[in-house]
């Protein structure tokens, strides 16, 4: 996005994408154009008839007339009132279902980013850029485009009306024109710059209280209160001073704007009555017409003002909101394969793979895991083990080398087969805002209540659940925060269980949990490994044990690999690793 700010009011750009957004919506789009037209129309004809009504009628005391001139000024001000009210609610409800499609179209592609887009992305502004941005753009549509549309029209419509109806008196009004304009492109410029320093401030506001919310435990934890305390009165007072500067070049613009209109007003009125003392071409009923219609003129364009800045208010956030959509995040090279299921052969070859360039986390890694064997994965914090099964998933793509599941690359499958036939248990479970039972199915509507049930009896946690306010209908909250770490782990177990998967992946999935919940989770471990490939990144040794295969991982490379007993029986890595680790471990 362009830092440079301009007096223009919007990039033919991104207006052109954002109007595209319109072609669902020709029909409304249709009928507030041409209620803005008629409303400009409509608008001017009271003017006219006042003029009539004092010139003739009020001094001839024409009564009949006079009753005749009011009731037809009734029915254009109802006109008026019926064009503006369909004009106001086509215009907003057009506004609302543009940002209703890019919502979706945004939240559709960000749910297709690589992780590697979120591990670089803060929340709290990407939360931005779909809720309030996007709000923004529909305010583009209904206080910004067509206001601007139909105030312009009007201002042409009133100034044609005020040349033909006398063109001395017009151009007298017109002299603080050129003054007036000025001043709004003046105020445009300095209020684009303010407006994108307040986008800006939102986005940092809102990324930091998201943050400081979902880590409220840390921050009470370490005693840091005060100091988050200060940190967000620091955040809010600039977001403050964005919008106070805002607000400062409204109330220097709009005073200036009413003094210039007022002076309008008073030349006319002033040329007009020397007119009529001289006995003039000028009436009286051009006069007050021309009161009428000075106001009808100047008021839309300080008005416009203000819309041009929601205008690019509207660009600046279409900017923003652009600038997501374009980012190619995308996992590149995806087949067209379906996995229906897997045997379970699984093979990494010659795989190098960074999450920051020119910083290689595996280096060459070379693994075979054969259809129904259990492999742990040891070794040391950022050796690379969680990495093997990121990729697996295709989370992220791998620098160099193959990675195979079945004899076919990963590539060659489509990405929502081949996760489906994975599943992944990890250490920091994630659980919505919703009850246990969607919390395991996650809304797959192909398991039923009653086998969600039957495989909770079969790893024994149903009592456990039966045991809580509503059993499968207990509401966990936000992060699962009314359960314990256990029970959000055995509930991320019963997760991966039901889904049937055809290769089972555990990271870490007992480092955090009591003995009892781990007893749990070893008995379903046990079961459901019997019968699928099974990749564990191992913390504790009644896992490491019961491995097929132990992997040892060390700064990216495959150092060892064996039995329990193997490994145990030489002096190298393991063996120290146990003796440091697991020694002392009973079990």
């Amino acid at each position: 996005m362009s830092k440079k700010v301009t007096g223009k009011a919007f990039d033919p750009v991104i207006f052109k994408r954002l109007m595209s957004f319109a072609k669902d919506y020709r029909l409304q789009f249709f009928i507030g154009t041409i209620s803005a037209i008629l409303l400009s129309l409509v608008s001017v004809v009271k003017p006219i008839l006042l003029q009539k009504v004092v010139n003739v009628y009020l001094e001839n005391k024409d009564k009949e007339g006079l009753m005749y001139y009011a009731l037809l000024m009734v029915v254009f001000l109802l006109s008026e009132v019926f064009l503006q009210f369909i004009f106001i609610y086509k215009v907003n409800w057009l506004g609302q279902h543009i940002i209703k499609d890019i919502r979706i179209k945004l939240q559709k592609h960000m749910l297709q980013f690589k992780m590697t887009y979120f591990d670089n992305s803060s929340v709290g502004k990407l939360v931005t850029r779909l809720v309030s941005d996007t709000e923004t753009i529909a305010q583009f549509f209904g206080q910004g485009l067509f206001m601007i549309v139909s105030d312009i029209l009007k201002m042409f419509v009133v100034a044609i009306v005020m040349l033909w109806m006398n063109w001395k008196m017009a151009l007298i009004s017109f002299i603080v024109l050129p003054i007036l304009i000025y001043a709004t492109k003046l105020f445009q410029i300095a209020i684009k710059a303010s407006f994108q320093e307040v986008r800006l401030q939102v986005a940092n506001l809102n990324g930091f209280v998201q943050e400081r919310v979902t880590g409220m435990n840390i921050v009470q934890l370490f005693n840091r209160e005060k100091i988050e305390y200060d940190n967000f009165v620091s955040i809010n007072d600039k977001h403050k001073k964005a919008y106070i500067k805002t607000v400062w070049y409204y109330s220097i613009f709009f005073p200036i704007a009413e003094i210039l209109s007022s002076i309008a007003v008073g030349l006319s009125v002033w040329y007009g009555g020397l007119d009529v003392v001289s006995n003039g071409s000028t009436n009286a009923g051009e006069i007050i017409a021309f009161i009428m219609m000075s106001q009808m003129l100047f008021r839309p364009l300080r008005q416009i003002a203000d819309k041009f800045n929601t205008l690019q208010m509207g660009m600046v956030a279409g900017d923003r909101v652009f600038e997501v959509l374009d980012t190619d995040s995308k996992i590149a090279k995806t087949g067209d394969l379906q996995a229906t299921h897997f045997k379970g052969n699984i093979s990494f070859k010659d795989v190098h793979f960074s999450y920051i360039k020119g910083e290689e986390v595996l280096k060459g890694i070379n693994l075979q895991v054969n259809a129904g064997e259990t492999i742990a994965i040891v070794g040391a914090t950022g050796a690379g083990k969680s990495t093997i099964i990121n990729l697996v998933n295709r989370f992220y793509e791998i620098d160099k080398g193959e990675i195979c599941i079945d004899g076919n690359n990963v590539d060659a499958y489509t990405l929502p087969s081949l996760r489906k036939q994975i599943a992944v248990v990890l250490q920091d479970v994630f659980l919505f805002s919703d009850t246990i039972y969607n919390n395991i199915v996650l809304s797959n509507n192909k398991i039923s209540l009653e086998q969600v049930k039957d495989a909770a009896k079969e790893i024994g946690i149903h009592d456990f659940i039966m045991s809580l306010p509503n059993d499968y209908n207990y509401n966990v909250k936000e992060r699962g925060v009314m359960l314990s770490a256990g029970q959000r782990q055995l509930i991320a177990f019963l997760r991966a269980y039901v889904s049937k998967p055809s290769v089972l992946i555990l990271d870490e999935a007992t480092s955090s949990i009591d003995s009892y919940s781990e007893k749990l989770i070893q008995q379903a471990t046990d079961k459901i490994t019997q019968y699928q490939t099974s990749i564990i990144i191992a913390h504790r040794l009644t896992t490491v044990k019961k491995a097929d295969r132990i992997i040892v991982m060390d700064k990216g490379n495959i150092v060892e690999q064996g039995s329990h007993a193997e490994l145990l029986a030489k002096e190298g890595y393991y063996k120290n690793l146990y003796d440091m680790q697991f020694a002392n471990e009973v079990f």
